[in-house]
């Protein structure tokens, strides 16, 4: 059978079109897009967004309603009338139609999408966009910049109000990038557009516009705060009370554990959340889920998350194997402290998806005597890892070696008997 193929992304079964639309209101807009809107029953947007095409709108504006209905009610409800939304620039682009795709199928829409604050930023400082880094921080956690700030490189930080550019200002100097060059560009395509540039350190600007995007040149002094590319962070970067997977240990464990994009992590006993934060930092599209009993030290994860960048990893606190009921199916699982407890690889055994990994970290006998039965029943791969230091004996140095780390790894093919 042939592939289907089109030269018209409009179905006769559309009757959604998503517009985007810039500072620069309808005099920006291509004639179908104006169309859209002025053919359309029902106008969704935002209040400055209906403000901007009201010149084109016959039929009912509608504002989104506070707080947003991420699920589309009102829009869906409308299935197979004309309706017309509104977004800023690019709809896909952190938009709205990336919202409304997850209730509506792409046959169904018309999309006209405008140029995003990104494309114009880089624009107007003659950026190549394919060699910068970009980050939405509209309605997100500021810390998602972190892991971005490697000196030498460009970032775009799309903000979420007129303090957006000072909080910044802020994350920089505190992180030891406070030379670092920021540019506010303000109310991008309108006859507002502004751009203003000074340091991190000395940023004092006010009346910043809402609508704003900061463009970033990543200088540091004295010692900054970097996040490195590579598995296996400093052990001093992490706040914790001895309780981490060390980071040799920790290089070795990421390794096998073998990030995939999209993929989640489970990571039982997780301590200081080390090995979930540095699975995260592999890929934004990375999820994990830290499983630990101490609220003390669950405290302690949520805290490394923010500072690592990673403000999505999922804490639970309890105990494996309760705590696992009912959580999202992981694609792997680290399993660290607790590994010893009754039933808890057997648990772990069982949620995991077929195909998916699991690693295990034994520094007691206990929990070696645990992982050498379940390699005998179960196979996979068993290794013992040694690292020793060099520390001062006497007046000379000489090696320490650090507890010995049995580590098993699996893969759940799916055809696994009950033994």
């Amino acid at each position: 059978m042939p592939p289907e193929s089109s030269t018209d992304h409009v179905t006769p079964n559309a009757w959604l079109s998503i517009v985007g639309i810039g500072e620069d209101g309808i005099s920006g807009l291509g004639a179908q897009a104006k169309d859209a809107i002025a053919s359309a029953t029902v106008v969704f947007g935002g209040k400055r967004h209906i403000e901007l095409a009201a010149p084109l709108i016959s039929g009912e504006a509608r504002p989104w309603s506070t707080p947003f209905d991420t699920a589309m009610h009102e829009v869906m409800t409308l299935r197979g009338t004309q309706v017309c939304v509104l977004a800023s620039g690019d709809p896909f682009f952190f938009g709205v139609g990336v919202t409304l795709m997850r209730h509506a199928a792409p046959q169904e829409c018309r999309t006209y999408p405008a140029p995003s604050s990104f494309s114009l930023a880089a624009s107007r400082l003659g950026w190549p966009l394919q060699d910068i880094e970009t980050v939405s921080l509209h309605g997100r956690p500021i810390d998602l910049v972190r892991p971005l700030l490697h000196p030498g490189r460009r970032v775009l930080a799309l903000t979420s109000d007129a303090q957006g550019p000072a909080a910044l200002a802020q994350l920089l100097a505190s992180s030891g990038f406070g030379p670092s060059r920021m540019t506010v560009l303000e109310a991008l395509g309108g006859a507002d557009e502004h751009l203003r540039s000074c340091t991190a350190s000395d940023f004092a600007f006010d009346r910043v516009n809402d609508l704003n995007i900061v463009a970033l040149e990543i200088r540091s002094d004295g010692l900054p705060r970097i996040l490195p590319l590579a598995h296996g962070l400093d052990d001093s970067l992490f706040e914790h009370d001895g309780q981490i997977t060390k980071r040799e240990i920790r290089a070795v464990t990421l390794s096998a554990l073998a990030p995939r994009r999209g993929e989640l992590l489970w990571d039982v006993g997780a301590g200081s959340g080390s090995i979930g934060i540095e699975w995260m930092l592999a890929h934004p599209s990375m999820r994990a889920i830290a499983i630990e009993a101490n609220a003390d030290r669950a405290a302690r994860i949520r805290r490394n998350s923010a500072a690592f960048g990673v403000p999505g990893l999922e804490i639970v606190e309890g105990s494996a194997p309760v705590a696992l009921h009912g959580l999202a199916p992981p694609d792997a699982i680290f399993l660290g402290g607790g590994g010893s407890d009754p039933g808890v690889l057997e648990a772990t055994i069982e949620h995991l998806k077929a195909g998916g990994r699991l690693v295990a970290n034994a520094v007691t006998l206990e929990m070696e005597g645990i992982l050498l039965a379940a390699h005998a029943r179960h196979g996979g791969n068993l290794i013992r890892i040694q690292v020793s230091r060099a520390a001062a004996v006497g007046a000379m140095q000489g090696w320490k070696p650090a507890m010995p780390v049995t580590q098993w790894t699996w893969i759940k093919t799916g055809t696994e008997q009950e033994q």
